[in-house]
């Protein structure tokens, strides 16, 4: 096998899936995968890579080996607030205890 087939396996596991499930929600043929696994072939298409990780939420350099990254603090905010506005260490506050309220409530 190689790396980038072990970490979508992996990334499978972790999301409760198959590979088959995976090839039919992006819409990837599944013996792409199974070429791809076996070496007949020997890179998956950037059309295909995409998709896969549009579907886990991570970077096409992630799949690639790039390690991930941990969105900054500013960028977070930009995203959740909008450009331009000030958001005060108390507004900023308030949104990671709720993000760690609904954690504790999801992970009982």
């Amino acid at each position: 096998m190689n790396f980038i087939y072990d970490l979508i396996e992996e990334l499978c596991v972790k999301k409760g899936i198959n590979i088959t499930t995976l090839c039919r929600e992006c819409g990837i043929p599944r013996s792409i995968m199974t070429d791809y696994k076996k070496g007949r072939i020997k890179s998956l298409s950037l059309n295909n890579i995409t998709k896969i990780a549009d579907y886990f939420g991570v970077e096409v350099g992630y799949l690639c080996g790039a390690p991930l990254t941990a969105a900054s603090d500013e960028a977070l905010k930009k995203a959740l607030f909008g450009e331009g506005v000030l958001v005060t260490d108390e507004m900023w506050q308030e949104v990671k205890d709720y993000a760690e309220f609904i954690k504790q409530k999801y992970n009982k």
